[in-house]
């Protein structure tokens, strides 16, 4: 009855997997303000229960296959951005 998620689709490629809608959804917003669209796939279970053990909660992102290196690539920048600056220490402009 229950069997080895697939993330394949046709003309989809999986460019990220998060533990969690929201982290999700934020990284959808990303990738949508970019323009590139994305698709969410996920075990409905999860979602409704609120599980996010042993795979219930994973949420996998799914570009269209000609868009997978530019989102990839956008990902990775976001994440390198992300983890630049700590938060609470933002540089001031008006200090220098």
């Amino acid at each position: 009855m229950f069997g080895r998620i697939n993330p394949r689709r046709a003309g989809m490629t999986l460019v990220y997997r998060t533990a969690g809608m929201l982290q999700a959804e934020v990284i959808k917003g990303r990738l949508e303000s970019a323009g590139i669209p994305v698709m969410l796939d996920y075990e409905s279970l999860g979602r409704v229960i609120g599980i996010t053990i042993d795979g219930l909660g994973e949420v996998r992102l799914l570009v269209p296959d000609d868009r997978a290196e530019d989102a990839r690539q956008l990902l990775e920048y976001s994440a390198s951005d992300d983890a630049g600056t700590a938060p609470g220490e933002e540089t001031d402009a008006s200090q220098t």
